[in-house]
């Protein structure tokens, strides 16, 4: 039972469900707002339904019906959702620090390297100073 109450608490499903009772409202919404195109456009036709009309006997209606449906659907998703959610992940982005960049295992062995030689250089140089000062007393 643990398993299944931890696979139940993991976030991937909630998120999961909460994203699949959202489209159901959402559907609902886009399927009202559907209505109202479909009824002023309709209008425009001066067709009482659109799903009736017809073109030299074949009923077009129901395709046009759903080709709206489906393209004021994306429309009201790219404009509603997508687009708010790129410009909020584009702030996000640039409110964030610039990451910083850890050295590579070659420039520590570069800067390692540097400091021994310094290292070699000041110590010989300061030998040779003494050997060289105590030879003239």
């Amino acid at each position: 039972m643990r398993g299944f109450k931890d696979f139940l608490m993991r976030g991937n499903l909630i998120e999961l469900a909460v994203a699949f009772i959202m489209g159901t409202v959402f559907a609902a919404v886009v399927a009202a707002f559907t209505k109202i195109v479909l009824d002023a456009l309709g209008l425009v036709v001066q067709v009482e339904g659109l799903s009736d009309l017809t073109a030299a006997g074949i009923n077009i209606g129901n395709f046009l019906t759903a080709l709206i449906t489906f393209v004021l659907t994306a429309a009201v998703l790219y404009f509603f959702v997508v687009t708010p959610y790129n410009r909020f992940q584009a702030l996000a982005r640039a409110a964030e620090p610039a990451p910083v960049v850890a050295p590579t295992s070659e420039e520590l062995l570069t800067e390692i390297r540097d400091l021994l030689r310094e290292q070699r250089t000041g110590i010989g140089s300061a030998s040779t100073e003494t050997a060289s000062t105590g030879s003239q007393s």
